[in-house]
């Protein structure tokens, strides 16, 4: 590294969003213009350790997230940037992953979790060096479409165009082989485009720009396609399997978890991505002038659930102007240090405030997260409108969770939020090629191989390996990739 010292003169100092009071006004970006010093101070931070962690692979994959899954060169565009070599950082960076524009801006950064420098100290800002390597290479116009010399006259179909499928169909198409995806809904993009919210990831200028740099490049877009048994509404996957030579499934675990008790029913009890995917489109359309979608204006919400999509229901709620805003966790307050049993480089399960709860505390004075509680029942008025819910406290001893007795609660609220989680996808295009399922009901296709149990039909992705994350969904895009390519022309220089 060109700077051996770095990490001994300088702190840890990510780059700040913008003013949390100032920006829960609009939906644009929360982040700040990428500050050329700073980010070569943090680049200096790299400090030439002997095994880099940060881009290692996933030692648990099931249970814990460590190391990045792409295996981002980290140590070696840290050092271009500090040398001031952008250009050279960009090529790198684009060696093994195809959307650095998504992660730098999405990704939790299990690679910042797994940085050998934080064993002791606090981390190197790898996130925010990432996007403003990809941000500066389309502002300086270094980002073009590439399209093949040459094509294998191989046909591939894609469904969904997620994270998996973008990457999987980028992959295909620049080995030479005509690709098309489809999506069901009305814009491409799948989870980048509506389960995201926009003030985290711009569909027009981050998520279009990239699927427009695609169509350019070959790959061919069909959109309001969904893919099922040809009946109500659906196109017929049997008939697409039997018009190309490879079929690949990344239709992402769609299924959310539900809360079945007492007022399930009751208007105003919505899953998380109903409430994030009509806002979006309803932004995208008409700058909510629309009126089509769930209002959290002058209304007291309840986020059940926490992770990437609960945050995004505060911060999404809060730029409706609701009344209160609150976070149920069923879990106790997690640790503000590594516990004994959560060693580095796993990834550090400890009390963290996310964009959401620095918004919600901001505008509240207070951080919205109630930890330990569980809801019992959903409560209506005549009407069968949601006007509360009952909660009693929970305690988490040796793996299971128990109610405190005489800790019952009511309270307020004319919106909840479910954000639980994702049971798999859905099977409707699944049943009529007769895929099996693994125990989670997930497409049954193992991890490196992709094959499901239908000849030249592959899977990858959340509907493959459960929910998980962009970044996760972008590497098994690209390895899917690359075993359909050796399947087809029996060998491949994919990576």
């Amino acid at each position: 590294m060109s700077k051996t010292t770095g990490f001994k003169e300088h702190n840890r100092e990510p780059a700040p969003y913008r003013n949390a009071t100032e920006r829960i006004a609009d939906f644009e970006e929360i982040y700040t213009d990428h500050d050329v010093q700073r980010l070569t101070n943090q680049a200096s931070r790299c400090m030439d350790c002997g095994v880099p962690f940060c881009q290692s692979p996933d030692i648990n994959p099931i249970n814990a997230r460590s190391g990045c899954p792409i295996h981002n060169l980290i140590p070696e565009w840290n050092d271009l940037v500090y040398s001031g070599q952008w250009r050279d950082a960009l090529d790198r960076l684009h060696k093994t992953n195809n959307f650095p524009e998504f992660t730098g801006r999405v990704c939790p950064a299990p690679c910042e979790g797994s940085c050998v420098l934080g064993i002791t100290d606090p981390s190197v800002t790898i996130k925010n060096i990432e996007m403003a390597i990809i941000d500066r290479g389309f502002a300086e116009g270094w980002v073009t479409p590439i399209v093949p010399q040459s094509r294998t006259g191989k046909k591939i179909a894609i469904v969904g165009s997620g994270p998996a499928g973008l990457a999987a169909a980028a992959q295909l198409n620049s080995a030479g082989h005509q690709v098309t995806v489809y999506e069901r809904e009305d814009r491409i993009g799948g989870l980048l485009m509506y389960g995201i919210p926009n003030m985290k990831l711009d569909k027009n200028q981050v998520v279009e720009r990239r699927v427009d740099l695609l169509q350019e490049e070959g790959v061919e877009f069909v959109a309001n396609a969904d893919i099922g048994d040809g009946q109500n509404g659906t196109r017929s996957v049997t008939e697409i399997l039997s018009d190309v030579d490879a079929l690949l499934l990344a239709t992402g675990a769609t299924m959310p978890r539900d809360l079945l008790i007492p007022g399930r029913d009751l208007n105003g009890v919505h899953f998380a991505m109903e409430f994030l995917t009509k806002t979006t489109k309803s932004l995208l359309d008409s700058n909510l002038e629309d009126g089509k979608y769930i209002s959290a204006k002058d209304k007291n919400v309840i986020v059940i659930g926490g992770g990437d999509t609960g945050t995004d229901c505060l911060g999404t709620s809060m730029r409706h102007l609701c009344k209160t805003l609150t976070n149920f966790e069923l879990f106790p307050t997690p640790p503000s240090e590594r516990s004994p049993n959560n060693p580095w480089p796993l990834w550090p399960t400890i009390f963290q405030v996310d964009y959401g709860h620095e918004e919600a505390a901001a505008k509240f004075n207070k951080d919205p997260r109630v930890y330990s509680i569980s809801t019992t029942e959903f409560v209506g008025d005549d009407k069968g409108n949601l006007r509360g819910l009952k909660t009693m406290d929970v305690s988490f001893e040796n793996g299971e969770f128990k109610n405190v007795e005489g800790s019952e609660r009511t309270w307020d609220v004319e919106l909840v939020f479910l954000s639980m989680g994702f049971l798999g996808p859905e099977h409707y295009i699944s049943k009529p090629l007769g895929i099996e399922l693994d125990d989670r009901s997930n497409y049954n296709a193992k991890k490196g191989k992709y094959q499901t149990s239908v000849t030249g039909v592959f899977s990858a992705g959340d509907c493959r390996s459960g929910q998980s994350l962009v970044v996760r969904a972008i590497n098994e895009g690209r390895e899917a990739a690359r075993e359909i390519d050796r399947s087809l022309i029996g060998r491949t220089e994919l990576p």
